[in-house]
């Protein structure tokens, strides 16, 4: 069973879960333009339950939208930016002294995930990277292009355009017969289209709604090549004020903090 919130309430309704459920926890920039929080995507299936991305403000998400870290079985992360992976320390913290958490947690992502992780844990919470835990933390480094399973999905990272210390992935994750991916932060590039190809769902990036900066995606130049996607479902993210002044005028969905539905 899986549970559907309005975004307003956060309230639960329980439903029997067909498919595989996604929620958009958080849907911002970095900047939490709209009042967003940071990016955050649930997706539960019946094998599994995971993340991908977990933005610095993500274990709020959680809990304005009545999703249990606990239940998470693995993160799986496109990008070394706060606003994509900064969540993870207070995941882990949450984990070790909130919830109690034993079973075991996956986190995948470019190399040196781990390295910043670990750093990033030492700089916010001094010695906290190193206290012991009832559950095993694991860290998977994705290499470009090279199919990885993770417990139960199959994730291909794809290069992007998007500097943060680190590659920085487009995200093709596979499970029980659905495929969802997301572009991450990036500017145009034709590895979107091997993301996305055939996917049920892609959540895409659109920064501005048509002006045209390094490392972003605008709206104007995603609908250019809308028809070579050949995705079966679209979903904007990641939007900041200009592009959330013009949800009036564009083709296709948009993401919303709680938004959910089912492939």
């Amino acid at each position: 069973m899986i549970g559907s919130g309005t975004p307003s309430t956060g309230r639960l309704e329980w439903t029997v879960m067909r498919g595989m459920d996604v929620r958009f926890l958080g849907s911002g920039d970095t900047f939490g333009s709209g009042g967003k929080l940071h990016t955050c995507i649930h997706v539960c299936s019946e094998e599994t339950t995971f993340l991908i991305d977990c933005g610095a403000s993500s274990l709020i998400a959680m809990k304005r939208f009545g999703v249990d870290p606990s239940s998470i079985d693995a993160i799986v992360v496109t990008h070394l930016h706060g606003d994509h992976f900064g969540g993870i320390p207070f995941f882990v913290l949450d984990a070790q002294l909130v919830s109690r958490r034993t079973r075991p947690l996956t986190v995948a992502g470019p190399p040196g995930l781990e390295s910043r992780v670990h750093d990033t844990m030492e700089a916010l919470f001094p010695g906290s990277s190193q206290a012991p835990r009832r559950f095993e933390l694991g860290f998977v480094e994705l290499g470009e292009g090279e199919a990885t399973g993770i417990r139960t999905l199959t994730v291909i990272p794809y290069g992007v355009v998007h500097p943060s210390g680190a590659p920085a992935y487009a995200l093709r994750v596979e499970c029980g017969g659905k495929v969802i991916s997301y572009s991450g932060d990036t500017e145009w590039t034709d590895s979107l289209l091997s993301a996305a190809r055939d996917a049920d769902l892609f959540v895409c990036e659109a920064y501005f709604f048509e002006k045209k900066i390094p490392y972003h995606l605008d709206y104007r130049t995603l609908m250019d090549h809308r028809s070579e996607l050949g995705c079966r479902r679209l979903i904007l993210t990641h939007m900041s004020e200009d592009m959330l002044r013009r949800l009036g005028g564009i083709e296709v969905e948009w993401a919303e903090d709680g938004k959910s539905l089912t492939l």
